[in-house]
């Protein structure tokens, strides 16, 4: 199944959590390393080419933090990403520090106003060093643990395009995607100590798994409002 429109997708569901945890809307962050495909990932779930930018190459284009409502219970926030040079990575690693403690205050309790993380890598993993380094320095501090995912992106390209068919993997590449889930979870807990479920893998480019990406998120929404110090 190849979603091309999730502003009514497992609506009911979706509606059910948010008033159990009671936020209006869930706000998630999408974060990771500069080309891992955060905006792409925007602009196929909103259905929308050209919503969010795009960079080429690895030319970075989201520059500031940016949110885009999908509909009245879930937001996405683009965020710039790690691995564009000390400078920008220091003023950008400072942008999301900022969101992550931004707090709302209701009923004399302060609030995180970021309810999820979802941190998206790149199908080849060239620059799994910058993403450990952005989940120990910028993520885990700031959130709980329990409120972050790890998503792979570009899954087309994992083998460097060998057993990309029709648009989808064949049984090699998937048993190959599988296997690199199931290591980077592992990877991430032996450089971080952050117990992350086991990431799910999915092409922006092509849509493809795209429904199996808003699953995940839908599937790990958190059962309580992010509570903070005031």
């Amino acid at each position: 199944m190849q979603l091309k429109d999730f502003k009514s997708y497992r609506l009911p569901c979706i509606q059910n959590n948010i008033n159990k945890i009671g936020v209006h809307p869930l706000d998630v962050m999408l974060t990771g390393v500069t080309g891992a495909g955060k905006s792409s990932t925007i602009n196929r779930v909103f259905n929308q080419n050209g919503l969010a930018k795009v960079g080429k190459g690895v030319d970075p284009e989201t520059m500031d933090l940016t949110h885009y409502s999908l509909n009245p219970y879930m937001r996405f926030w683009d965020t710039p990403g790690l691995g564009d040079g000390v400078q920008r990575d220091r003023e950008h690693s400072k942008r999301l520090i900022d969101l992550l403690n931004r707090t709302y205050e209701e009923d004399g309790k302060h609030y995180g106003f970021i309810d999820m993380v979802v941190v998206v890598i790149e199908g080849l993993n060239r620059d799994m060093g910058t993403t450990y380094k952005l989940l120990n320095e910028i993520i885990v501090p700031n959130i709980q643990t329990n409120r972050v995912l790890v998503a792979i992106n570009q899954c087309d390209v994992a083998m460097k395009g060998r057993g990309w068919i029709d648009n989808k993997p064949n049984s090699e590449l998937l048993e190959f995607l599988h296997n690199q889930a199931t290591s980077i979870q592992r990877r991430v807990l032996e450089a971080t100590g952050c117990q992350i479920p086991v990431p799910v893998f999915y092409s922006a480019e092509y849509g493809y798994n795209l429904n199996v990406f808003y699953d995940f998120i839908i599937d790990h929404m958190p059962i309580s409002r992010r509570e903070m110090s005031g």
